[in-house]
């Protein structure tokens, strides 16, 4: 099969344009990239989660575990929040396990209403009475108490939660028990105005502390979380990271630059963050690879040892009701308490995702090389075919690099800008390549249009040389037609035929009607006075010549072409209505239309112009010649049109004068005329008759 062409090789001017063009775009996507303009990161954002997806190990978490407050556990207890001195048990449980840390992901910012010292203040401040309780340990009357002094005996990292759009007032500031230096100046960590903290008996006796903010981005989807908040000029920690820093031992980090960007030291890790702090999350697989433990299987004991030793527990609560699950590109509903888990195991791991800061200047560079090359593609390319297997294969291999860069490094260059260049560059590059084909078929149709209209005046000259006082008779008769068949046109008359196509046609054919004359010969066609009943049979043979040669020359072109109508025009341009015309004595719509507009158009032409019989008739005296012929010669329908647009036959008669008529002037040649047909001597009128009669003859 041959390969579809789309086009010639470019011109200079346009492949120069092109490249411009090219050139262009490719700058402002690479701008649009680096402002992070929507639909680009939205892009960047599926290809994350598609190289996350790929990327994913389906290996089970090995330093981490949930224990989780789960629907099971709820369902054991009966209520939600479960009683602090409860957690304070599962704390208890967990901490004889020696775990390398423990997080608690859940936050207590009320007091406990079921203490036995809120019982009594409530009956105190309702009912002014003071009730006692005997036989009760004094740490388990306060709840909150018994909560918050098992949270700093286990040094447990507690939780809390702050805000961006309001400040909060809470007597003590919530203090990390880490400490962060380093280049601090370099990050830009969002700054909170409030913060959520647990219950004053719980928050005054917790050493560690870690927030539980998450960040979703614009399209719902949990890809990032937090490392690093700050407030109060002090930067908080992220629950996992305050777990995993408790793990390792250490209670400060430090903020580094390296060659791929900013990075949070703690120990031997070096966790690659974002400019505000945070950090891209990098998952094993789906939710059940993150070992959960259910709370109140931990409570019974139902579980074993290797479970919890040495590993980093986040207590938490996965309940569906709570509402703490997030969409991922791992998993739609993954939950919240499992996150601080995935990030944990990143830390531990080394298993990082991150944008490099160089990133933005590579996909600059990037979409510049990519822009080049399509575009010098396009230029050089003439099929369809090699620009889409160009376009696929740049696509391809931009998808493959950075995949393989992520799969090797973690590294993710946002690449969706050159991807959407491709895209954009492609459309538009096919679009300005068939508005160059439109262009070139435009230019060679008219090309082909002049050609053929240099055809049609070549042989239409054929015969005005035999008949040289003709003049302007082929331009005139081409406009009178034009305009007659547009008049029928407006009126609603004959529209199945009269197309603006067709029209068109008529106007280019029209100069052709009279070809068969180079047959006729010159003592005839010259004759000055009355043809005798021969020579006229001889002069009606043109029609028939003129049929024969256009047709014999449209027999040499393939397909429909412009000869057809011009033929038809030729042949039949001298019937006349009432079938008494020549050469078919054809009759009626039996007439082609065409051959009914000529016959119009030619005979008015005839009786206003100067022939080698007759000087040129007055406009009136024309009108009311053809007047007469209404119904016999003419088709009535057509003849009225031509009367309608009496005002425009004037204006074209009088533009396309013959050069006689201009040198005489109007004035004098009306003049004349007029005192021949006026003159009352004998000889004068009957003069007048013959000249009429044989104008008549003549042009009929």
């Amino acid at each position: 099969m041959p390969r579809k062409s789309l086009a010639r090789r470019l011109s200079r001017r346009d492949s120069l344009a092109i490249l411009l063009v090219g050139i262009g775009i490719s700058v402002l996507v690479a701008v649009l990239g680096a402002w992070k303009a929507s639909p680009i990161v939205r892009t960047d954002n599926l290809l994350v989660d598609a190289y996350l997806r790929a990327s994913a190990t389906g290996e089970q978490a090995q330093r981490t575990v949930v224990v989780d407050i789960d629907d099971v556990s709820l369902s054991a207890v009966g209520q939600w929040p479960w009683p602090r001195y409860r957690v304070a048990a599962l704390i208890q449980r967990i901490a004889a396990e020696q775990p390398a840390a423990i997080a608690l992901d859940i936050l207590f910012p009320e007091p406990d209403r079921s203490s036995l010292v809120s019982i009594q203040q409530t009956f105190k401040r309702d009912f002014d009475l003071d009730i006692t309780f005997s036989g009760v340990p004094a740490g388990l009357l306060d709840n909150d108490g018994f909560l918050g002094e098992e949270i700093g005996r286990a040094r447990v990292v507690a939780s809390n939660y702050f805000y961006f759009d309001h400040v909060s007032k809470i007597d003590t500031s919530p203090q990390p028990g880490l400490k962060f230096g380093g280049r601090t100046e370099l990050l830009g960590a969002p700054e909170a105005t409030g913060v959520l903290v647990n219950a004053p008996s719980i928050a005054t006796q917790t050493r560690f502390s870690g927030f539980v903010n998450n960040r979703l981005d614009d399209d719902g989807v949990l890809r990032r979380l937090p490392l690093l908040i700050r407030h109060e000029g002090v930067l908080h920690p992220n629950l996992s990271l305050a777990a995993v820093m408790r793990a390792m031992g250490v209670t400060s980090g430090s903020i580094e630059v390296g060659d791929n960007g900013l990075a949070l030291r703690i120990g031997d890790r070096r966790v690659p963050i974002d400019p505000d702090g945070s950090v891209m999350l990098r998952f094993n697989g789906k939710p059940l690879l993150y070992k959960a433990i259910s709370a109140v299987d931990v409570l019974n004991g139902r579980y074993s040892h290797s479970d919890l030793q040495g590993k980093i527990v986040f207590i938490g609560t996965s309940a569906v009701g709570l509402n703490d699950h997030h969409n991922t590109a791992l998993a739609r509903s993954f939950p919240g308490l499992k996150i601080q888990s995935v990030m944990a195991e990143n830390m531990l791991d080394a298993h990082f995702a991150s944008v490099p800061s160089w990133g933005a200047a590579a996909i600059f560079m990037a979409c510049l090389l990519v822009g080049t090359l399509i575009s010098t593609m396009f230029v050089v390319s003439t099929g369809i075919y090699p620009m889409i297997a160009g376009s696929v294969l740049t696509c391809a291999s931009v998808l493959t690099a950075g995949y393989i860069l992520f799969l090797r490094s973690g590294r993710f260059v946002p690449i969706a800008a050159p991807l959407l260049l491709v895209a954009t560059l492609f459309i538009t590059f096919v679009l300005i390549r068939f508005a160059i084909e439109r262009r070139r078929a435009y230019l060679a149709q008219k090309q082909l249009e002049n050609a053929r209209q240099v055809t049609i005046e070549a042989m239409a000259s054929v015969a005005e040389t035999r008949d040289p006082e003709t003049g302007a008779h082929i331009k005139r008769t081409q406009n009178y037609v034009r305009a007659i068949a547009q008049e029928l046109q407006r009126s609603g008359h004959y529209t199945a035929i009269l197309s603006d196509e067709f029209i068109e046609l008529l106007y280019i054919s029209a100069p052709l009607h009279d070809i068969g004359k180079v047959g006729v010969p010159d003592h005839i066609l010259l004759k000055p006075g009355r043809l005798t009943a021969q020579e006229m049979e001889l002069m009606k043979l043109h029609a028939e010549f003129g049929r024969k040669i256009i047709f014999s020359t449209a027999a040499r072109i393939d397909g429909d072409n412009f000869l057809t109508v011009a033929g038809e025009i030729a042949a039949t341009h001298h019937e006349k209505w009432d079938g008494s015309g020549y050469p078919k004595g054809l009759a009626g719509q039996d007439i082609p239309l065409s051959g009914r507009i000529m016959a119009v158009a030619d005979i008015y032409d005839a009786l206003i112009s100067r022939r080698c019989y007759k000087e040129p008739f007055p406009h009136a005296l024309a009108i009311t010649m053809m007047q007469e012929g209404r119904g016999r010669t003419f088709d009535p329908v057509v003849l009225d049109a031509f009367f309608r647009i009496e005002g425009t036959v004037k204006e074209i008669a009088e533009r396309f004068k013959d050069e006689s008529e201009h040198a005489e002037g109007p004035a004098a040649l009306t003049a004349r005329l007029v005192g021949s047909l006026t003159r009352t001597d004998d000889s004068a009128v009957p003069m007048t008759r013959v000249t009429v009669e044989m104008a008549r003859d003549r042009a009929l």
